[in-house]
């Protein structure tokens, strides 16, 4: 018999030791029955999880779940993003250190260290919320296979003429010291100056041009005029003398520049924004660079050598000012470039990069996103914006130290790329030598020491889930993988670079359908965030005082792809429910007791009805999962729940379970077994939502008689499959309708519900007249009336009369 009450601490940690000790989940890669993948998304090791890792993974774990108990071989490996940036500024956080002060290798052996700490802690909290992981294809983006593979990928690509390295102007983080991917850009509001600067043309006429970037003076090249402005044209083909530095730049005329911004006439510098550089290629302008790779300028400039970027740009005011260039300031809001990693300001320097091609193939790639299913699907217009938006080919070399090397070096003698032979992979160049000389003769060679773009690697997950081996086709049968579920926010990177390398390598789709989570906001258009310190109570704190299931119900509870904001009581909202199932199993339990009649039976009217109408929110939760909209499937499962079973169903049949002296044998049977089927059916479908409370009642219960050792493994189809016996759903549901009628007449003259009634008479339509009359003894009992009569009326509608 279940307790009084359910002791969550106690059953969540004994049924994940149950679950991990008996296999509940391992996958079988050689067992029978249909295959389905998910392309689970590793999580950066940047820090401790919290909250809103929660809400996204769990919304994924239940789809797991939900495809297992349909019968596939479901392959749900978990991952860990450990290369790259994040995880060396975690790195460099928690230990007090830079890492460029270090020796690589022995930087990489704390990295090493400390992602091993933080990922055996994302593992525990993972299993005490209950997921359903063989952690047998546990992997990590840094380990020899994802190495091997990623390497394996850039030698595929380059072989194929789609990776290329040149000198260009590069998106630079000066405080990351690195390059960086349009992907990784976020754009800021700032509140800035609009400093308007005099200039003088050679021939001493004066020019005024608005700035929001003074401290780029230094750097102009160009100064530009729209041909059509009237009012400066003239002065295009003359040369302009700049500010305190007093160099002649060209004045040129482009139908590019914006007349309506500042005072019309813009400078050119190498480089402010992504317009210089198209301006700089166009009109071959020389190349006068002034930012250094720690954001700072060079200290060979005059006047704000050495100074940081936001004090060049006071210092060279200052001297405007004092000098008589700036003319007038204006207040301006603008949109600030900035690394999404460090926030910080980006730039554009010259710097050899090696790349992936995109620009060439954005056709393919936005056909590609129209060939995937997007659930929700308004989320294929944010991938398919962003493809239309492109500018620049995809930047793949960073200047850090934890990463996986690119498999190359460089022949001192002549400077020829010298690639790794498959077989040294996985190859570290600063370490191992290349197999051959260099095509020259020379054996002097120079390792490349730039790694690769973390998300070069990640967007392989679903090759190093596949185990690729290289070759233009997987042994591995997992390509395309039927699933790739992810936040919106990485679009733009993960599902993207993810497109771009399985077209690449294969030709094919990398998944069948992608679906989207949002966020947990602090506030509005705030993400939580531990750097902001938002992010409340942490996930083992908040298991601990509500429960796994309670956290995951809350999980499942928002619309597939909306942002939700955080709050406790949301969560707490939650615990009505593992209550009221606990207490519903414990009252239908107790009823069945000694019961073991699984004979066919002539089931009661009304138990007919509620089988039907389980069955039939059966097939509607399934769709709706099917779709992966987990929030409407909930809540058809709970107004099954909740109203048919518990508000209606068992208090029906309580005179039939307490009295069967009153209806007689069969009529208790029928309701024994009705209970028996509907409530193991109603505990299968909560089971992906609260698998630790419906695994105890299921054990506690069902398991000796079903005789399968989790309520995970059982099929997730209604079982038994009753046949439909036309005009039962009808009639239930105006028994239903009537029955709330009745309830709503004894409220409004303030009886209970339990005070008998002298006499109900229902006038009910012809059609189904036959099938409702047997119902009536459940209604008298129900009702708690003394009389129930019963005639038809050529309505539509059924109507009832009540007399106390």
């Amino acid at each position: 018999m279940l307790p009084a009450k359910y002791d969550f601490q106690k059953s969540e940690k004994r049924w994940q030791e149950y679950w991990e000790k008996e296999g509940i989940f391992k996958f079988d890669r050689a067992g029978e029955g249909p295959l389905y993948s998910i392309d689970t998304p590793p999580p950066t090791v940047s820090g401790a999880m919290h909250i809103g890792h929660i809400y996204s993974y769990t919304q994924i774990e239940i789809i797991a779940r939900f495809w297992r108990m349909k019968g596939y071989r479901v392959f749900f490996p978990f991952g860990f993003d450990d290369n790259g940036l994040a995880t060396e500024r975690l790195v460099e956080k928690k230990k007090g250190i830079k890492a460029g002060n270090f020796k690589r290798e022995d930087f990489r052996k704390l990295c090493l260290e400390l992602t091993e700490e933080y990922e055996e802690k994302f593992k525990k909290l993972w299993q005490s919320v209950g997921f359903s992981v063989d952690w047998s294809l546990e992997y990590s983006t840094i380990n020899s296979q994802a190495r091997y593979i990623s390497q394996l990928s850039f030698l595929d690509l380059y072989h194929k003429g789609r990776i290329y390295r040149e000198k260009t102007p590069v998106l630079w983080c000066g405080n990351c010291q690195t390059s960086i991917a349009q992907a990784e850009l976020d754009l800021k509001e700032k509140v800035t100056l609009f400093n308007y600067l005099g200039f003088k043309t050679n021939s001493g006429e004066d020019l005024l041009i608005a700035t929001t970037r003074p401290e780029l003076l230094p750097a102009c090249v160009a100064i530009l005029i729209h041909p059509a402005d009237q009012k400066n044209a003239h002065l295009i083909g003359k040369k302009a003398i700049v500010p305190l530095f007093q160099r002649e730049v060209p004045i040129l005329g482009d139908q590019a520049v914006d007349r309506e911004i500042g005072s019309g006439i813009v400078m050119c510098c190498t480089f402010g924004d992504q317009q210089d550089i198209k301006w700089w290629r166009k009109y071959k302008l020389p190349l006068n660079e002034i930012i250094d790779r720690e954001g700072k300028v060079k200290k060979a400039i005059a006047y704000i050598g050495g100074l940081k970027l936001a004090s060049a740009r006071k210092k060279i005011l200052e001297e405007l000012e004092l000098r008589g260039f700036l003319f007038k300031q204006e207040p301006l809001k603008h949109q600030l470039t900035c690394h999404e990693r460090c926030e910080s300001p980006v730039e554009f320097i010259s710097s050899e990069q090696w790349y992936i091609k995109i620009m060439d193939q954005k056709k393919e790639l936005w056909q590609a996103g129209e060939e995937i299913n997007w659930h929700p699907v308004y989320m294929k217009h944010r991938y398919q914006q962003w493809v239309a938006n492109l500018q620049w080919d995809w930047c793949i070399s960073r200047q850090r130290f934890f990463g996986v090397p690119f498999p190359v070096w460089y022949c001192k003698e002549c400077g020829q790329v010298l690639l790794a032979d498959q077989k040294q992979l996985p190859v570290n160049p600063l370490e191992d030598k290349p197999l051959h000389s260099c095509r020259c003769g020379s054996t002097g060679f120079t390792a490349e020491s730039d790694v690769m773009d973390t998300w070069a690697t990640s967007s392989l997950t679903p090759l190093i889930n596949a185990g690729w081996q290289g070759g233009k086709e997987l042994l591995n049968p997992l390509l395309p993988m039927n699933l790739r579920p992810q936040a919106h926010d990485i679009i733009r990177t993960w599902t993207f670079y993810t497109i771009v390398k399985t077209l690449y390598h294969f030709k094919k789709l990398p998944w069948q359908d992608i679906m989207i989570s949002g966020f947990v906001l602090a506030g509005k258009k705030q993400k939580l965030s531990k750097s902001k310190g938002n992010t409340g109570k942490t996930p083992p704190e908040l298991i601990s005082k509500y429960s796994a299931d309670v956290i995951r119900l809350w999980a499942g509870s928002a619309n597939l792809g909306a942002d939700i904001f955080f709050s406790e009581a949301g969560i707490r909202d939650n615990q009505k429910l593992p209550i009221k199932l606990w207490n519903a199993a414990r009252f239908s339990l107790q009823h069945l007791q000694g019961f073991n009649c699984f004979d066919p039976i002539d089931f009661e009217c009304i138990d007919r009805w509620i089988i039907q109408r389980a069955q039939r929110s059966q097939q509607k939760v399934t769709a709706y999962l099917e779709r992966f909209e987990i929030s409407q499937a909930r809540e058809e499962l709970a107004h099954l729940f909740w109203s048919d079973f518990c508000d209606n169903y068992l208090e029906i049949i309580k005179e039939r379970l307490y009295q069967p002296e009153v209806r007689g044998k069969e009529a208790r049977l029928s309701a024994q077994q009705t209970l028996y089927i509907v409530l193991l059916n109603i505990l299968k479908m909560h089971a992906i939502f609260i698998p630790h409370l419906t695994e105890e009642i299921y054990q506690d219960y069902y398991r000796s008689r079903e005789g399968i050792r989790s309520i995970h493994l059982l099929p997730w189809g209604f079982a038994p499959e009753s046949s439909v016996e036309e005009g039962i759903n009808e009639v239930g549901d105006d028994f239903i309708k009537l029955l709330g009628q009745i309830r709503k007449y004894k409220t409004e003259r303030g009886l209970s519900l339990g005070q008998e009634l002298n006499k109900v008479l229902i006038d009910y339509p012809e059609n189904n007249y036959h099938i409702f009359a047997r119902t009536l003894a459940d209604l008298k009992a129900v009702s708690r009336a003394k009389v129930i009569e019963m005639k038809k009326h050529s309505g539509n509608e059924p109507l009832v009369e009540i007399s106390l």
